[in-house]
């Protein structure tokens, strides 16, 4: 059997491991799914989503400090100071990664009637789907066609890592 060459790479600057260490928590997804549908203030969020208030404070804390959201300041009329949620650059940019999931569960985990959420083009309302190109421009088709390989900051495995994965 031939040891597969990714055993040969460290994982130990691991980008994806570093954005499911924001990302990975199952509410902070739910979080953002608010954010972009609208809802950007904390009781609203508790309302429709059920989060324990204590977890949603967490989340939304982790968030803001990872600089996937900003708190902007507002007053009703009578009350103190609150904040809403609102999307740095940095939470626009995960915007395919929500259409992603959304088109996965749509597909995979929806009810009889259909989806409960779709995304679609603010301009024609046409549903919006996810595709993959490579950096020349071709449409990739299907998920066999892709293949990980090294990038530029990729970092040998210690050979006493690669060693006891062999003799295992």
């Amino acid at each position: 059997m031939t040891t597969p060459p990714a055993l040969n790479w460290s994982v130990d600057n691991c980008t994806i491991e570093r954005a499911m260490g924001i990302l990975g928590e199952k509410w902070s997804l739910v979080v953002l799914r608010e954010v972009f549908s609208g809802i950007r203030r904390f009781d609203d969020m508790r309302v429709r989503t059920h989060i324990p208030r204590q977890v949603l404070t967490n989340r939304l804390n982790s968030l803001v400090e990872n600089g996937v959201l900003r708190r902007e300041p507002y007053r009703e009329p009578g009350s103190r100071v609150r904040h809403e949620y609102r999307l740095t650059e940095k939470g626009f940019d995960l915007y395919p990664v929500m259409i992603a999931l959304a088109e996965w569960g749509n597909r995979y985990l929806a009810d009889a009637e259909g989806p409960p959420i779709q995304y679609v083009h603010r301009d024609c309302g046409a549903e919006l789907h996810l595709a993959v190109t490579c950096a020349d421009g071709h449409l990739i088709e299907k998920q066999r066609e892709i293949q990980p390989r090294p990038g530029p900051g990729t970092r040998p495995r210690s050979p006493d890592a690669t060693a006891s994965i062999r003799e295992s």
